[in-house]
Parts: C-alpha cells; sequence; structure tokens
C-alpha cells in the first residue's frame, strides 16, 4: 500500500487539549514526536495533556518544570529521565503490576486518544513491528482514537505480538533516528559475588526473568557452565548474547514457547536490537501474557531474579521507593515473583548488595518512613546478598531475622542484632552473637 508520509509537526496536530498519549517505551520512544508535541506546548496550544509510558530512555521534555500545567507526566514506572521531575511534583507515577498496565487500556480506566509509536518499515504482507516496545503499547495502539507511527528502519522486525497491520495505522511519519542504548556499568567486585550466589541456585533446564542493571548481567555471567536455559521475561538485554551463542540459553526445557525466548520490550545496545531483527528464536510478546504469574508458572523451574532498595529483618521488599521519594517503580517484580513461587522447581530470588557506596545497610529493622512494600514479607523466598543466599520460605519471624541478618554486612550485624531482640524479646538469640 502506498503511504503518505507527514511532518512531526504535522502529525501532532491530532493532539487536543486533555488528551491522553502513550509513547511507545524504552529504546522505542518516538523523539521526533514528542519534540513536536512539545513546540506546539511551549506555542500555547495546548494543555492538560496526560502522558503515559512505561519506562523510556533518551530525553523527557514533557516532564519540565516550563510545561506545568501543560502537559501531565502520569506513567507507569519512574525511569532515570523523569525521576528528579516525580520527585520534585512536576510530574506523577501510577502505581501498577507491569502485567496490568495493559488492563488500564482495555477495561477503559486510562483512556488513549492518541498513541505515538515507533515501527519498522511494512513488509509485502502489510505488516509492521513494533519492535522492542509491545508491553503496554499494542494495548494502546488497539484502543486509541488515532495512531502515530513514525516508520523507522532502526527499529527490528521482531515477531510474536509486535507485529501488526499497517491498516491499523492513521498517520505516518518518516525518521531514521537509531533507536536510543541503553548503557549498564559492569559488575563491580560485590555485585559479581552476588551474580555468583543468584548463579548457584539456577539449575539445569531453569527459565529464567531477570529485571534491570548490573547484577543480571553477573548473574549471566556466571551461568557459563549451564545448559538448556530458557527464557520467559519482561525484558533482556546484552548478557543474554553470549550464552545465546554459546547455546547454553535454548530453551528447551520450557512446556510453552518451547525454544524461544520470549520479552515484552527491550533495552541494550544495538547488538540487542540486531539479534531480534528477523530472529524467529524471539517472541515479543504483549506484557498481559509475558507477566501473567499464571502463564509464567507454566513453565517448570521458572528462576526469577530481581533487585530491592531496601530489606527489613521480617522479609519485606521495598523495591520503587527511598522513604518517600519514589526512585522507579512496580515494575514486573511482584508478576514474577508470584509466577516462579507457582512454577514447579521453581525459584523466587531477591538480590541486593548489604550496603549502599556510602556504608548504610540496606538491610534494616524496618523499612524506611513512606516506603513501599512492593514484595510482601508473604512473597519472600530466596534472598541473596554479596555474603551469601538464605531462603525465608517456612521460616517464623525470628527464623527470618536470623537469616537475614546472617548475609547482612558485618559491621552492622550487630546493630541488627540488638534491633531484632528488641523487637521479639528475649527468646531471640542471632547464632553470630
Amino acid at each position: 500500500m502506498a503511504i503518505n508520509f507527514v511532518s512531526p509537526k504535522e502529525a501532532v496536530k491530532v493532539i487536543k487539549s486533555g488528551d491522553h498519549i502513550h509513547l511507545s517505551s524504552v529504546a522505542s520512544s518516538p523523539q521526533c514526536l514528542i519534540n513536536a508535541m512539545c513546540d506546539r506546548g511551549r506555542a500555547g496550544e495546548l494543555k492538560d495533556v496526560h502522558i503515559h509510558h512505561l519506562h523510556t530512555e533518551g530525553p523527557a521534555p514533557y516532564t519540565e518544570k516550563e510545561f506545568e500545567g501543560i502537559f501531565q507526566h502520569d506513567a507507569f514506572f519512574v525511569g532515570h529521565n523523569v525521576r528528579a521531575s516525580v520527585q520534585q511534583g512536576y510530574a506523577d507515577y501510577i502505581p501498577v503490576f507491569l502485567g496490568e498496565t495493559q488492563r488500564l487500556y482495555r477495561d477503559g480506566y486510562i483512556k488513549c486518544n492518541v498513541a505515538m509509536i515507533q515501527v519498522c518499515p511494512p513488509d509485502e504482507h502489510g505488516y509492521v513491528s513494533l519492535g522492542t516496545s509491545v508491553d503496554a503499547t499494542l494495548a494502546a495502539v488497539e484502543t486509541a482514537d488515532h495512531i502515530i507511527a513514525v516508520i523507522n528502519p532502526n527499529v527490528p522486525r521482531a515477531f510474536g505480538d509486535a507485529m501488526i497491520p499497517i491498516k491499523m495505522i492513521d498517520i505516518f511519519v518518516e525518521d531514521n533516528t537509531p533507536l536510543e542504548p541503553a548503557h549498564f556499568s559492569f559488575p563491580d567486585a560485590i555485585e559479581t559475588e552476588i551474580g555468583k550466589h543468584c548463579a548457584e541456585l539456577v539449575d539445569d533446564g531453569a527459565c529464567l526473568q531477570m529485571g534491570i542493571g548490573a547484577i543480571p548481567n553477573a548473574v549471566l555471567a556466571a551461568l557459563g557452565n549451564h545448559a538448556n536455559i530458557g527464557i520467559h521475561t519482561e525484558m533482556f538485554a546484552d548478557g543474554v548474547l553470549p550464552l545465546v551463542e554459546k547455546g547454553i540459553i535454548n530453551g528447551a526445557n520450557k512446556t510453552i514457547d518451547k525454544g524461544k525466548m520470549v520479552a515484552t520490550f527491550l533495552m541494550g545496545s544495538q547488538k540487542v536490537y540486531d539479534f531480534i531483527h528477523n530472529n524467529p528464536q524471539v517472541l515479543m510478546m504483549d506484557v498481559g501474557y509475558t507477566n501473567d504469574p499464571f502463564i509464567i508458572s507454566r513453565n517448570p523451574q521458572v528462576t526469577a531474579i530481581n533487585s530491592a532498595l531496601q530489606v527489613d529483618i521480617t522479609g519485606q521488599v521495598c523495591a520503587d521507593s527511598l522513604g518517600t521519594k519514589f526512585f522507579s517503580g512496580v515494575g514486573g517484580q511482584v508478576d514474577f515473583v508470584y509466577g516462579a513461587s507457582r512454577s514447579k522447581g521453581g525459584k523466587s530470588i531477591i538480590a541486593m548488595p548489604s550496603a549502599t557506596n556510602k556504608g548504610v545497610s540496606k538491610i534494616s529493622p524496618t523499612l524506611l518512613d513512606g516506603a513501599g512494600v512492593v514484595t510482601t514479607r508473604n512473597h519472600m523466598h530466596w534472598f541473596v546478598t554479596e555474603y551469601g543466599a538464605v531462603n525465608l520460605y517456612g521460616k517464623t519471624l525470628q527464623e527470618r531475622a536470623k537469616l537475614i541478618i546472617s548475609i547482612a554486612h558485618p559491621d552492622h550485624q550487630e546493630s541488627l542484632d540488638k534491633a531484632a531482640f528488641e523487637r521479639f524479646g528475649p527468646h531471640f538469640h542471632f547464632a553470630g552473637r
């Protein structure tokens, strides 16, 4: 079919004051449309426009103070590019499990007046791919009044739910800007130790989910002698590529999507985007599929590895805020913690350094005032720091406290022990005391 392209400036004229806008996420944020939309805001043509998205890479100018009253950021995750604005009150966050973000659109809790997305060029059958961002973007596309698509040859042609017919799209824009890369730091000595402890809990044939950052990369780096590892996750990055090349990641033990790597969004280097292009081994699926605990649990030996900002001595996990200041979001942690715990032979792991870079213990008697409990003590199974791994499942409060303190930083074990003694009474005795 012939495509009539318009300029970004022309395309965003469809946006009206009061509209709700969805942006495709992570690497695929349509920056040319974002910039054109912001130009309209500066010109006084828009007000009270609500912006929704998951984590995005690249600039997020609509959260800046100059756009107060023009754009309202109501996103499903607090990424590094919007964190300061959220903490200062110029932007906001909708607490929601990642797997349920698509329901907000499909069930009508949030309108989608305009979906602004990026796709690959159409194939001979009239289909384009959402590439690296299916997540809640597919639901937005299905429910939007207007769909603006940037056709960009840098968007990989990914399979699965990422493939949509071009006839769904209303307005087309051309762009050739490379996708935003995500830069992860190399694991330091502490993160490397954590990775080794986690890897020891990963059995051959396990199906992995891992979150974002240096610790997941450290885990993957320690899996070089494993076999038949599967991937069913919300996202993956560069760390999986060497294991795929060695045949360690092959999905041979999976029950559903056997032999396939399943994700809902990606963030990484250009190598990752090239890897999924025209690759039938990878399925980019709707977040309602990837993050459904009951679907997750259909694979055996699901091993979910997620991180935390703070853990208390009963096993409560804070992963979204530092006290009252929001740092990230719920994301898919609870989806996979529960899914892994339901899986036959599955393991749910929360892994974090025992202390901050400034030496403050990340294990505490109680969470900071205002901190949110993302994973409850009832969901907590394995807990890992650089000092080891402990299984809290089925343990009493006092047993949990002893186990957690046993892998706290040695500099803080005495104060944690004292706090536990004061909390639980004279029957509490920490073996390390």
